[in-house]
């Protein structure tokens, strides 16, 4: 007589053989992870009111980065901001605020002074380039206390040090 664990040997294999052809071949779509915005008055339509440029929900605002211990506008950095600018003008019913962020060496204190640095800084760029200062709401700073890279090496701390667009009124 066949005892009970030999005869549920081929019971067991032949039930895993048929759960695993269950599978579909079928590939699913890639998420689109970026996607330049070239058409700036239609980027109008997919601002969200609190929408932040972190997030991509800010129409056609990017956020702007900065060098260590610096507040400093790169000549990368003012090439977005330029943009941004443009993005403004055409959409002259954008309302924001300019939050300002560190990576997170230093001291509290330090980096919350630096990130509203930062704010200010981007700020009255944009001011001065054309945009009215009453389009902008009070700048902020969230020091180190907000990231969006979560790692201790340069490639996320450079990620940290930004200066954030976050829409106030559409």
């Amino acid at each position: 007589m066949m005892s009970f664990k030999m005869l549920m040997a081929p019971t067991i294999i032949a039930l895993a053989l048929s759960i695993g052809g269950c599978g579909s071949n079928e590939k699913k779509a890639e998420p689109v992870t970026d996607v330049a915005v070239t058409d700036l008055g239609a980027a109008a339509e997919t601002i969200e009111l609190n929408g932040d440029s972190d997030s991509g929900k800010a129409g056609g605002l990017r956020t702007v980065y900065f060098d260590y211990n610096s507040a400093t506008l790169t000549g990368a950095t003012k090439s977005t901001l330029d943009a941004n600018i443009e993005y403004l003008k055409a959409n002259d019913k954008v309302e924001l605020q300019v939050e300002g962020h560190c990576d997170e060496r230093g001291g509290v204190q330090y980096n919350l002074a630096l990130g509203m640095k930062r704010a200010k800084t981007v700020q009255d760029y944009m001011v001065t380039m054309g945009i009215t200062k009453a389009r902008f709401a009070k700048p902020i700073s969230f020091g180190k206390d907000r990231p969006i890279a979560f790692g201790h090496e340069e490639d996320s701390w450079s990620q940290n040090r930004r200066g954030n667009f976050v829409i106030t009124a559409k």
